[in-house]
């Protein structure tokens, strides 16, 4: 492939979009080369910034030409380094397709453009008593088409779902430069192979999502938050399922460790939560609906499960202030943990019986490799977020044991019926691990079809797939 822009390739790419859209300085070019995956900086050559589907479609086939690598880059916070330009070429910002072009209240829908955020959107249907429910932690910066390419779950999915369940329908421009819509904007559709599905969660390597429509809901107008102190971690992890078992299926069941509270906390302005020393995690527990006499119910019920656990005084948030602080520091731990110590975040994901054996495992490999890991995530799905640290660990330990671990740590997830990432794709960092969840020939049909798409193999390429692949 080219590495290198020529003037005569810089020149068919400014016609195209203009030469203000066109940036070649080095300050441009090391903003749009990292996203928040640890510390890699991959500077594309080019970074270019196309205003329409069709520009985009320009784009794509000027570098079909000259065999240029072209990695789409939307709000840059990945945390696999789906977004990182690993081989130079061409980096396509979709900064400027942030319109929502239209909300639906007849049909219960949105369209929207992939540079929007998502809080802006969630905001802006709600003004119109509609709700988008799909809330990763960044979602006061991420883009919406990020969150289809990766199929972003967040802290709301163990009740609504992920990404994937609101996406209808999806105007895409392929690898070749053609400009397709995926879909229909209907709520079932059994016709032919389902491209919006394959599209959604596939890294940005099969097309460069450019319209999306989105299933809404009505929205809930109460809520009931409560944060649970627990003595042991590993009972936290047993309460989520008992509290399934139970009946309750809540709108959010967050895990933290003592660890990730105590650093969100000194990270965050604002959030003040007495915690006595021997506490080992929380469960941070919502249940939303409109009717507030059902939710009490439902609390209570709750509060019997976790009482059969050694826990301590359950926290109620009363007041919406007290709500937007506890889940400040929710959403604020991965910025707390990566402001203390350099550190690798995998994303594993199991059935939600098995997390304590996953949290008791992924201690016991800690110990053996010489890390600490500090764990949260979306406990309700089963999803547990490892950021292991790096501290005072040797940079020699650092490169050469962590991997071990990692891979240890997968391959314990997989044997416990689970996978490698639940909301944070693949992309650069855990591609070489695939192997652990997949065939040889699993991962050569998802190949194929990416060479049917790609043929040229210029879109986002090095990504997802095992370089011995």
């Amino acid at each position: 492939m080219t590495m290198q822009i020529t003037p005569e390739i810089l020149q068919k790419l400014q016609n195209i979009v203009g030469t203000t859209f066109v940036f070649t300085d080095d300050e441009t070019r090391n903003q749009y080369g990292h996203d928040e995956t640890e510390d890699y900086v991959f500077p594309p050559s080019v970074v270019v910034k196309p205003a329409s589907a069709q520009e985009i479609s320009e784009i794509i086939k000027v570098a079909n030409e000259y065999k240029i690598p072209v990695v789409p880059i939307g709000g840059r916070t990945g945390l696999s380094g789906g977004a990182l330009s690993i081989h130079q070429g061409i980096g396509l910002s979709t900064d400027r397709l942030n319109k929502i072009i239209e909300i639906d209240e007849k049909n219960l829908q949105v369209i929207t453009e992939p540079a929007v955020i998502t809080q802006v959107l969630q905001d802006t249907v709600l003004e119109k008593s509609l709700f988008y429910p799909v809330d990763p932690s960044s979602r006061g910066s991420c883009f919406i088409g990020g969150n289809v390419a990766e199929n972003a779950g967040g802290a709301r999915a163990v009740k609504y779902g992920v990404t994937k369940d609101y996406v209808l329908n999806l105007e895409v421009v392929l690898p070749t430069g053609e400009i397709i819509w995926t879909g229909a904007n209907t709520l079932k559709n059994s016709t032919g192979y389902n491209l919006t599905q394959l599209m959604v969660g596939s890294e940005g390597t099969l097309g460069i999502i450019t319209k999306i429509v989105l299933k809404l809901l009505p929205k809930n107008s109460h809520n009931v938050l409560m944060l649970v102190p627990f003595y042991k971690a590993e009972q936290a992890c047993e309460a989520v399922s008992a509290i399934f078992r139970a009946g309750i299926v809540p709108s959010a069941l967050e895990f933290m460790e003592r660890d990730a509270i105590d650093w969100a906390i000194k990270f965050i302005e604002g959030v003040n939560v007495d915690i006595k020393p021997e506490i080992q995690a929380h469960l941070l527990i919502e249940v939303d609906g409109n009717y507030p006499e059902i939710l009490m119910l439902e609390a209570e019920k709750i509060m019997t499960v976790v009482e059969g656990f050694q826990i301590d005084e359950i926290l109620f948030a009363d007041t919406e202030d007290q709500k937007n602080a506890l889940w400040r520091m929710r959403r604020g731990v991965a910025e707390a943990v990566k402001s203390n110590s350099v550190y690798k975040e995998e994303d594993t994901v199991v059935p939600r019986y098995e997390l304590p054996t996953l949290l008791k495992g992924i201690k016991e490999i800690g110990d053996k490799y010489g890390f600490k890991s500090v764990c949260y995530g979306h406990a309700g799905d089963g999803n547990l977020h490892v950021n292991i640290i790096k501290a005072d660990m040797t940079d020699d330990n650092w490169k050469t044991e962590v991997p071990k671990g990692i891979r240890e740590i997968f391959e314990l997830t997989v044997a416990l019926k689970g996978t490698l990432s639940g909301e944070h794709g693949i992309g650069y960092v855990q591609k070489n691990f695939m192997d652990i969840a997949f065939s040889t020939l699993q991962l050569q049909l998802m190949k194929n079809i990416k060479q049917v798409f790609d043929p040229n193999n210029i879109l986002n390429p090095g990504k997802i797939f095992p370089d011995n692949i």
